[in-house]
């Protein structure tokens, strides 16, 4: 089961970093794949731009947990992470956008990290060596 959920955690942080990098470098065509039936233009792109170093940071911070051995840690932070994917799909949903795209892909999202923070939680730490 460790090496599921480190898969998982690499996983999941290298789409956000895939994620986090398309908000940044292009803006517009990332914004167009979240599900929102509009989204900002012109001076408006610096929120897409917030979102693309949000993912980013929190890519980093997967990273880092999981390199220091941190995986109770992860597990936690995943968990309160899990506020991200929910509240993307609650806006889609109650900005009347796409709803295959708000549970397809964020509450996707919200349930594999909900899932790798709960596997993570429960590992045992490995028995001693004699």
């Amino acid at each position: 089961m460790k090496r599921f959920t480190t898969v998982l955690s690499v996983l999941s942080g290298l789409f956000l970093l895939y994620i986090g990098l398309l908000y940044l470098l292009d803006p517009q065509t990332a914004a167009s794949g979240f599900g929102l039936p509009s989204w900002p233009e012109h001076e408006g792109t610096g929120f897409l731009t917030v979102k693309g170093g949000r993912d980013i940071g929190i890519c980093l911070g997967v990273f880092g947990l999981l390199l220091t051995g941190h995986r109770k840690a992860l597990g936690w932070v995943l968990l309160g992470l899990t506020a991200a994917p929910v509240t993307d799909m609650l806006t889609v949903l109650g900005n009347h956008g796409s709803t295959a795209t708000a549970f397809g892909v964020h509450g996707l999202a919200a349930a594999v990290v909900a899932l790798n923070a709960v596997l993570l939680l429960r590992e045992r730490p490995a028995p001693a060596a004699a």
